[in-house]
């Protein structure tokens, strides 16, 4: 009787790597700060560089999903605990955000050898990480505006906008004017803009 894939897979026969694969592959080596090489990792995968990039697309586009897919997983966790937290709570989200990215090895290695690459990666709407992280800012400000923690005349999607440039302008601070990413400053800078109501 023939096995079931799950059943070659539980005694240790693996099968044919597929793009989830190579998406982890790559996430490991991102995160073990280790360059993203497509060749190498078609090669560790034992497929051909053309299969990889009809999977995954360009090393560009596999670095906007490896990226995105652990800067969300940050931000919701980082929701999370902040829940109990009284006041506003989007300031401290992006603080806890820029903080997580520069204490993260394979992030740092990215950011400090490939910052310019980083910079036009995650900043332009077209490479498709931007319009995702301001979408998941518009709800988290929305979420504070609805439980009346923050009081404020502005627009919500003018606020999402003005919250992630802010962001941004400090965390990319190493390539715009040679000086360290500030967390902090953006968070100084996010409390003024989301004020907490006027008792």
């Amino acid at each position: 009787m023939e096995q079931t894939p799950l059943q070659r897979q539980l005694a240790g026969r693996k099968g044919r790597p597929t793009a989830l694969d190579a998406f982890r592959r790559a996430r490991a080596d991102f995160l073990a700060g280790r360059r993203l090489d497509v060749q190498s990792l078609a090669a560790e995968l034992g497929v051909s560089r053309v299969t990889l990039y009809r999977w995954v697309g360009t090393r560009e586009q596999l670095l906007v999903e490896v990226i995105w897919s652990l800067t969300e997983r940050t931000l919701r966790d980082e929701w999370e605990r902040l829940a109990s937290e009284p006041g506003p709570r989007v300031p401290e989200l992006m603080v806890r955000l820029l903080r997580a990215i520069w204490d993260q090895p394979g992030a740092r290695r990215f950011l400090e050898q490939e910052n310019d690459l980083a910079m036009r990666l995650l900043t332009l709407k077209s490479h498709g990480f931007q319009p995702r992280l301001l979408d998941l800012i518009r709800e988290k400000v929305a979420e504070d505006l609805a439980d009346g923690r923050v009081s404020t005349p502005l627009p919500l999607d003018d606020l999402a906008y003005t919250v992630l440039r802010v962001t941004e302008s400090f965390h990319y601070l190493p390539t715009i004017t040679g000086e360290p990413a500030d967390p902090d400053a953006a968070g100084r800078v996010l409390a003024a803009l989301l004020p907490p109501p006027r008792p």
